[in-house]
């Protein structure tokens, strides 16, 4: 790989730590440079490497957010716990169901996500009085810790956005305080598939670390933006990164075979 490659895998690695801190979405960015600018890669070692970045951007988002926002520490740490094994178990998975299978179904999803959002201008907007029943602290938990784990361990894309819009839905919180949430979990899942990668020696260390690095900065930047700029922000980049999601895997669905 020539130098101008891995400063364009460095620069988007920044990138999508920017974008994962604010409101998920990073893989947009950073999991498709690998898989260009390293063509010659199995698949795996680009997913591989892509969460050597990730969990470095995600550890340093969730530090920046925790030193300024407050979490619902029962449901960031047991919903982090089930992600770990969520998460591996679809790395395990990746291996054997085709990720095609799923994208028309997380299409239909973000298309969802998008129409809540737009449909519900105040959602996310300021905190909001929910009843904390036991049945929604369990959704709470057990919707990021296993079934988001598990699609970030077989695919990926769009996690940490639907890690923050089900935080706000079932939590009654604002996008800032729904994405300090995401972030616990998305380590979580980042760790749970690199463990399944790792061991399968499918990890470029060198180009991941570096990457890592480069994530980290970015995503200490996003938070603070985040922090700073409030939930009015944090929705209209997630409108954006719910919309190239869509076309992206729109694209990938219909006209890249056509």
């Amino acid at each position: 790989m020539g130098i101008e490659h891995v400063v364009m895998l460095l620069a988007a690695a920044m990138g999508a730590g920017w974008v994962d801190a604010v409101v998920g979405g990073g893989g947009l960015i950073q999991l498709p440079a690998l898989l260009l600018l390293n063509p010659g890669q199995p698949v795996a070692t680009a997913l591989a490497t892509n969460k050597v970045a990730s969990i470095a951007g995600t550890s340093s988002a969730a530090y920046a957010y925790l030193r300024r926002t407050k979490i619902d520490r029962t449901v960031a740490v047991a919903g982090a716990g089930l992600a770990v094994a969520g998460s591996a178990a679809g790395a395990l998975c990746a291996s054997v169901i085709s990720s095609e299978v799923f994208k028309p179904v997380i299409m239909v999803v973000l298309l969802a996500v998008a129409a809540l959002v737009v449909l519900r201008p105040n959602l996310g907007r300021e905190p909001r009085l929910v009843l904390r029943t036991r049945r929604r602290v369990a959704a709470a938990i057990l919707v990021p810790g296993l079934a988001i784990a598990f699609y970030d361990g077989i695919l990926g894309p769009g996690t940490g956005t639907f890690l923050v819009v089900v935080f706000t839905a079932l939590l009654g919180i604002d996008f800032v305080h729904a994405s300090a949430h995401a972030k616990v979990i998305n380590v979580s899942t980042n760790f749970g598939a690199l463990l399944v990668f790792a061991a399968q020696g499918h990890v470029l260390w060198a180009l991941g670390l570096g990457m890592a690095a480069a994530n980290a900065a970015g995503a200490q930047l996003g938070a603070r933006t985040a922090i700073k700029r409030g939930s009015g922000f944090v929705r209209a980049v997630l409108l954006v990164v719910v919309t190239l999601l869509v076309a992206k895997l729109g694209y990938e669905q219909f006209a890249a075979r056509s």
